[in-house]
């Protein structure tokens, strides 16, 4: 207990630490970019809330808050952020006017050393590698669950599929050229699905299923139903159980039962369900070798109730891969993954909307789900590049308050030949920072109901409605 415990506050502490260097460094870059042009910084602070430590070196107050979220610079000689860094101590009006390009280098200074981070993270990658799932390297189906749209069409485990939407895919999960991504972005009632089987190529249009949510989810997106294939690899065999009885052990793979090849695990537990009093022979691989191994199903505890089962614990992970990508592909991927992520939400069509991104408590969850695994920290990194690419270009949205806000009023300064009244950019600046933060407690609405404890309490509270019959 006390280990656990104790891992817990690490991968905490690991997230803390990873999550608060990429606002830091972003941070840092307006910091340095104010310093070479010149600017006056009134603060530069890590961390908001009541400070825990504050000290004034030429000039420059630097403190560190009681909120371990990120942190900020003050510069005065921009527009006013007010809401977010607190009122300035000085009369604005006192202090030296900058030139727009000082503006521009300043701003355009932060989305700058978030690349450059995702960069050093992509270099460090490159080297160590990041683990890849079976998923992510192949767009074979490995399960269609029955009764759903795939299944309707004709969709089998064991097709390779080669187009989704009149779109080439190469892996089943993912942003870039994916099954899943395809499916979601997909706008029309039906969507082409392109397959190969048994070396002749197929077409077909399959409408996709959304399941029913309730206002305070968030909604469902369009799906097939399917699974992608994935290698049936035993993690552990559990004691006086069916399996352990057949001799079978921690690393063989089922490849198939009673003459029928398997493409997921989840396909042998559907079997078993369906057929709790059937003895069945397994294909098993081990060590390159195959053979067969007879196996009754008893039942068995799972989850609070007697079930029957054969005493198997699978690799939910399957063969893992280490891939080595270089940085300008990491950067590269990241990029395209976050436009097409606006050009989504964006879209009024689509099904992608606001509530379905991620904000610090999302993002915090990812990370925390990431270090978790065997090789965290490489999955952690790897993450971090996509997050970096992504801080940078959500900044240079050209929304007041963001960095791209601030080049578009520099512009628009440099236009006009003098600055924008410092009334109506009071205005407009806290304007939009209150929406951006109201946006932040939305997003965090949805993000919370995503914790473990929240969704269980959630699927209670849920359960009563789902089985009252309907009127």
């Amino acid at each position: 207990m006390l280990l656990h415990i104790g891992r817990v506050v690490l991968i905490l502490l690991e997230v803390l630490i990873l999550f608060n260097l990429l606002i830091v460094v972003h941070e840092l870059g307006h910091f340095l970019a104010a310093r070479w042009r010149g600017l006056y910084i009134e603060k530069f602070g890590v961390w908001f809330g009541k400070p825990l430590w504050k000290k004034t070196i030429n000039g420059v107050q630097y403190s560190l808050g009681s909120l371990p979220f990120g942190g900020f610079v003050a510069l005065p000689q921009l527009a006013p952020m007010d809401i977010i860094e607190g009122k300035a101590d000085l009369d604005r009006a006192k202090l030296p006017r900058i030139s727009a390009l000082d503006k521009i280098i300043v701003a355009f200074a932060g989305p700058l050393f978030s690349l450059l981070l995702a960069l050093f993270f992509a270099g460090i990658v490159w080297v160590v590698g990041h683990p890849v799932g079976e998923a992510d390297s192949t767009t074979v189906i490995g399960y269609v669950l029955p009764d759903s749209p795939a299944q309707k069409v004709g969709l089998r485990p064991g097709d390779k599929i080669l187009e989704v939407d009149g779109k080439p895919v190469r892996r089943f999960l993912g942003m870039n050229d994916s099954v899943s991504w395809n499916v979601v972005r997909s706008e029309g009632d039906k969507i082409a699905v392109k397959f190969q089987r048994a070396g002749s190529v197929h077409t077909v249009w399959v409408e996709p299923y959304k399941a029913e949510t309730r206002g305070w989810r968030r909604k469902s997106v369009r799906q097939l139903l399917i699974y992608p294939a994935e290698t049936a690899l035993i993690d552990s065999v559990e004691p006086n159980t069916p399996a352990a009885a057949a001799g079978l052990r921690k690393g063989d793979i089922i490849r198939g039962f009673d003459q029928t090849p398997i493409y997921n695990p989840i396909a042998l537990l559907e079997y078993i369900s369906k057929h709790p009093e059937d003895q069945l022979v397994l294909h098993v691989e081990r060590d390159g070798k195959r053979f067969d191994v007879p196996v009754k199903p008893t039942l068995l505890p799972t989850e609070g109730e007697m079930k029957p089962r054969i005493g198997i614990r699978w690799d939910t992970a399957g063969i893992m891969s280490i891939s080595h990508p270089n940085p300008v592909e990491q950067v590269y991927n990241s990029v395209t993954s976050t436009l097409k992520t606006i050009g989504a939400v964006a879209s009024p069509k689509s099904d992608v909307k606001l509530q379905h991104l991620s904000g610090p408590v999302g993002i915090g969850r990812i990370y925390y789900l990431l270090f978790q695994s065997e090789r965290g920290w490489q999955l952690a990194l790897w993450f971090s590049v996509i997050l970096n690419v992504n801080l940078a270009i959500l900044n240079m949205l050209p929304i007041p308050v963001l960095d791209g806000g601030h080049i578009v009023l520099a512009i628009i300064e440099s236009v006009r030949r003098k600055p924008v009244n410092m009334r109506v950019l009071e205005l407009v600046q806290t304007s939009c920072a209150v929406l951006i933060i109201g946006y932040m407690l939305y997003i965090t609405f949805f993000d919370v109901q995503d914790l473990p404890f929240i969704r269980n309490k959630l699927d209670q509270l849920e359960a009563p409605a789902k089985n009252t019959p309907a009127p």
